[in-house]
């Protein structure tokens, strides 16, 4: 396969997964707290999804454009969308880099164990990024800090939780589809 076709390939792979992405995030619960709003989402099913089939620079990637593209429409989270971007393309990093590199020989375990890693990376900068918002930049009162850390913490494991279960699954089925169907080279699906 020539360079050409390579770099065309994963351009698309990446505007793909990342519109999936994008769409996935749509499909949300709005949790209301006294400081602001979290959300229960399905984004991060396929975030971890993207990484967990392409690798760490595509999932990455496509995690990453795909909630930045979703925070740029709500003018709620459009001043962080750059902060959204670095965040799931962290999860999704950590996720591809654990299944495709670091426990590559390690079976079946190395998906979950991926999935779990990348789901609670993002968990700590979610709640990382709120305690620095909220205490620096709003100038709120510790108290007040860890309420809503604790809060936007909560609801951030459950969807962890959730995206790393479902993005296994999800794997495991789309793996034996692209075999059976003889796509996983022309797809870039990592082994």
């Amino acid at each position: 396969m020539k360079q050409n076709d390579r770099t065309i390939k994963n351009i698309v792979v990446v505007g793909l997964m990342a519109a999936v992405v994008f769409i996935f995030t749509y499909m949300h619960i709005d949790i209301p707290t006294p400081l602001g709003k979290t959300m229960l989402h399905l984004g991060n099913v396929m975030c971890l999804l993207a990484a967990l089939l392409f690798g760490p620079v595509r999932g990455g990637l496509a995690a990453g454009f795909g909630s930045m593209f979703y925070d740029m429409f709500d003018p709620a989270y459009l001043p962080e969308c750059w902060i959204t971007f670095i965040n799931k393309f962290a999860m999704a990093f950590v996720a591809g880099l654990v299944a495709h590199r670091l426990l590559k020989g390690a079976g079946r375990l190395r998906f979950p164990a991926a999935a779990a890693l990348g789901a609670l990376s993002y968990t700590a900068l979610y709640v990382g990024k709120t305690i620095i918002v909220q205490y620096f930049v709003y100038n709120n009162l510790w108290e007040t800090v860890w309420a809503t850390a604790v809060t936007k913490g909560t609801v951030s494991l459950v969807n962890a939780l959730i995206a790393a279960v479902a993005s296994v699954l999800l794997n495991a089925a789309l793996r034996k589809a692209f075999t059976g169907a003889g796509l996983n080279e022309r797809l870039g699906v990592r082994a």
